[in-house]
């Protein structure tokens, strides 16, 4: 089992399974409320210390912070000691002693050094997550139509959901204000982003060529497929030159990227 492959989600679930059911029970809102921010279908070794760091800032720093945190640590800590990260994330859920909760997202003035791979995978990512944005808003109208507000559970969720996509939203858009992105690296160094064109090889020696886009203008007859699909999913962010699986119903697909070409 590839371990670093698997999702947040599925690693949170290996975690608090691995406690006492009162720890676990103590433990889960905090760890879910993590899990919930970066998306439980992300995988786990793409989350970065930088992240882990902005996830604590967000929580804030006081006592009720480190108590929060916590469980949080807990859970990165687990991960590393069991193998689904290389990093020692849980080393970057530290309280700092100001109550500037922006201080670790550049300001106005602040110019961020980006390779251009990392600028256009950010690029990617405020993507991704403006069409989360979309389907939680269609979630809180479902929600809200339920007239019982007292026990309204699904609506709940659904605003807090709502709120940490908007946070995330926010400080995206602001490391990419304010990006110097450098010099582009060689071909082979570039990744697989939206509006990439990918050109694919099948094991069987066949050429496919998918270009990705946001999911309300894929279209399979244009070989233009979201990058939510499974096969959007697991190209991006991925290089020229790598070897992707998808778990598709047919069973597992494997792909190579030949060849990774942009709009201009």
């Amino acid at each position: 089992m590839d371990k670093q492959g698997l999702s947040l989600g599925e690693v949170a679930f290996s975690f608090l399974s691995s406690l006492p059911p009162e720890e676990g029970k103590d433990k889960q809102q905090e760890v879910n409320r993590f899990v919930l921010w970066y998306g439980k279908e992300r995988p786990v070794n793409q989350i970065t210390p930088v992240e882990v760091a902005n996830y604590a800032q967000w929580v804030g720093s006081s006592s009720e912070a480190t108590r929060r945190l916590e469980p949080v640590k807990a859970f990165l800590t687990y991960a590393k000691k069991e193998g689904f990260v290389k990093a020692n994330l849980a080393s970057q859920l530290r309280v700092r002693p100001t109550s500037a909760k922006s201080s670790l997202m550049p300001g106005p003035k602040q110019r961020v050094a980006l390779a251009a791979e990392d600028y256009v995978e950010l690029k990617s990512k405020l993507a991704v997550l403006e069409e989360e944005r979309g389907r939680v808003a269609e979630e809180l109208r479902r929600a809200a139509a339920d007239k019982d507000f007292r026990e309204n559970a699904p609506l709940q969720a659904a605003r807090e959901q709502r709120d940490q996509i908007e946070a995330q939203i926010r400080e995206v858009r602001a490391t990419i204000s304010a990006a110097a992105v450098m010099e582009d690296k060689a071909a082979e160094d570039l990744v697989v982003r939206l509006r990439s064109r990918v050109i694919l090889r099948t094991t069987s020696g066949e050429k496919l060529t998918y270009t990705l886009v946001p999911r309300t203008q894929a279209n399979p007859a244009e070989n233009k497929i979201s990058i939510q699909s499974p096969i959007g999913k697991a190209l991006l962010n991925r290089h020229q030159g790598d070897m992707v699986k998808v778990i598709a119903p047919v069973g597992e697909l494997r792909y190579q990227i030949e060849r990774i070409e942009f709009e201009s």
